[in-house]
């Protein structure tokens, strides 16, 4: 299903820490472009494993905290936007609800009214598939807003893209990334990412991984969806043991990952895929703004937009190079398969 001004809607899928933030944060400045920005993270993809649903069920799971949104809020990144110590802010973390942890305060610093509004329309959604039911949120947001085509972004959505692409099949992909180095960098300073591969990490079988034996997509529906109680209380008594872990832990991560969404969308159309290198977006903003726009909807192309989005990458050098040499060469070998599919030079 298209909006109504019959754009296909956009999922932007990354692996996380590779600038899918900028992105979104660049789309939020195109006057016909909603930009809904880690919807997905703050609560559950557990939703599309049941059938149809009621308006009041999906209000209760946009803003009643369950175990995954509890999770999220443990750590402090900068993809929460809710003004926690703001005078007269309404919540705390222990009762934000998901979707104004990010979504709602990405679109407008009125974000509590608009939160009470959409909860008596959502309320009123009838009983239909989980998917309908986000449709008909998006694109009533998409009126609201007075917005042509609405565009998705999660943080680390790329693990989650095949039971998106299931879901909303109509959906064309923006696939940013970065190179595995630098990101496998960032990874490993992120309390989430940490968390994350350090879940992985304890998934081994003597020298084999589960990944290595499970399909990744599934493995990863059951860690993220069902599993999340039994992570919680594995964070709370540490048996995730972070100091086992090695940079290389996150390349490998990395690499895994990129593997994935290739396996899910590699073999899509021009008109239906667009990849994005984060590099080339800090080198030559104009040109790949430009590009994003005309992948979305030739029609919405906006040169003022374009030059006031172009101040939003700023270039940085990649880090990976500051590493010490043995370092930095093993983590390169455990990347090398997703640089070179991605057409970096090793």
């Amino acid at each position: 299903m298209v909006t109504a001004a019959g754009i296909p809607p956009v999922f932007i899928l990354s692996t996380g820490r590779c600038g899918s933030t900028m992105v979104s944060d660049i789309l939020n400045r195109h006057p016909d472009v909603l930009s809904l920005s880690e919807f997905f993270s703050f609560t559950s993809l557990a939703a599309f494993c049941r059938g149809r649903r009621t308006g009041e069920w999906l209000w209760r799971l946009l803003s009643q905290q369950q175990d995954r949104t509890r999770l999220m809020l443990q750590g402090d990144f900068e993809e929460l936007l809710y003004p926690f110590g703001r005078p007269g802010a309404r919540f705390t973390r222990a009762n934000v609800p998901p979707i104004l942890c990010a979504a709602l305060p990405h679109l407008t610093d009125r974000h509590e009214e608009l939160y009470d509004e959409l909860g008596l329309v959502v309320r009123s959604f009838p009983a239909q598939r989980t998917s309908d039911q986000y449709r008909a949120l998006f694109n009533w947001l998409c009126r609201r807003f007075d917005k042509a085509v609405w565009a998705e972004r999660s943080g680390g959505s790329l693990l989650s893209a095949g039971i998106l692409l299931r879901n909303f099949p109509e959906a064309r992909i923006i696939h940013v990334y970065r190179d595995g180095r630098d990101v496998a960098l960032s990874m490993s300073r992120h309390y989430l990412f940490r968390m994350i591969v350090a879940s992985f990490h304890a998934l081994r079988i003597g020298a084999r991984d589960l990944l290595d034996l499970l399909p990744y997509d599934w493995l990863w529906t059951q860690l993220m969806i069902r599993l999340v109680p039994a992570i919680s209380k594995f964070v709370k008594s540490r048996s995730l043991n972070y100091d086992r872990l090695e940079l290389a832990d996150f390349g490998k991560f990395w690499n895994r990952t990129i593997a994935h969404g290739f396996r899910v969308f590699g073999h899509f159309p021009h008109d239906s895929l667009l990849n994005v290198k984060f590099e080339d977006v800090q080198a030559e903003p104009e040109q790949q703004i430009r590009r994003i726009i005309r992948f979305i909807a030739p029609e919405l192309e906006n040169e003022d937009w374009i030059r006031a989005a172009a101040s939003i990458p700023r270039p940085s050098p990649p880090r990976y190079t500051a590493l010490d040499p043995v370092e930095s060469g093993k983590l390169t070998e455990v990347c090398r398969p997703g640089l070179e599919r991605l057409g970096y030079a090793v």
